[in-house]
């Protein structure tokens, strides 16, 4: 008995070398043009938990400050333990200074505490803006640090 169509049976190989050297060179080529890059605006920030039934004392908190919106969004007022201060962010930086100075906070003793009440509406570049100023200054080539520790409170509806 004679087999017709041996040539059906034949296995068909798919020559992988290639593609194994394709991903190799894409691999090389990621690997070498991958930069390292120092974070920005790394700030040291607490969001609040989903639920406050164990909010923390109002009175552990040394500053608390509230930012206001109007209906488009933008910043309306802001205001650092109740004492107004318009929408300079230069006069929020100047109250800082004046209540904590100026001094760098040591090791031991981590600094004064930032509280951030916002508006729901607001503008996500105004909380940027207000932090950076309580955060610190440039002063010169030297860097003043004031506020590193920023809670958020839940946003106001």
């Amino acid at each position: 008995m004679k087999i017709r169509n041996q040539g059906e049976n034949e296995k068909n190989e798919l020559n992988m070398t290639s593609m194994i050297d394709i991903v190799f060179l894409l691999l090389v080529f990621f690997v070498m043009t991958f930069k390292v890059v120092e974070m920005e605006g790394d700030f040291s920030v607490r969001m609040p938990l989903g639920d406050s039934q164990g909010a923390a004392d109002p009175t552990d908190l040394g500053l608390k400050l509230r930012l206001r919106a109007d209906s488009q969004g933008r910043l309306a007022s802001m205001a650092l333990n109740d004492s107004d201060l318009g929408t300079d962010y230069d006069a929020l930086r100047a109250r800082i200074v004046s209540q904590i100075g100026s001094a760098t906070p040591t090791e031991e003793d981590e600094g004064p505490e930032l509280e951030i009440d916002t508006d729901y509406n607001l503008r996500y570049e105004n909380v940027i803006k207000a932090i950076t100023a309580v955060s610190g200054y440039k002063d010169g080539n030297e860097v003043v640090k004031l506020i590193e520790k920023i809670k958020f409170a839940k946003p106001r509806r």
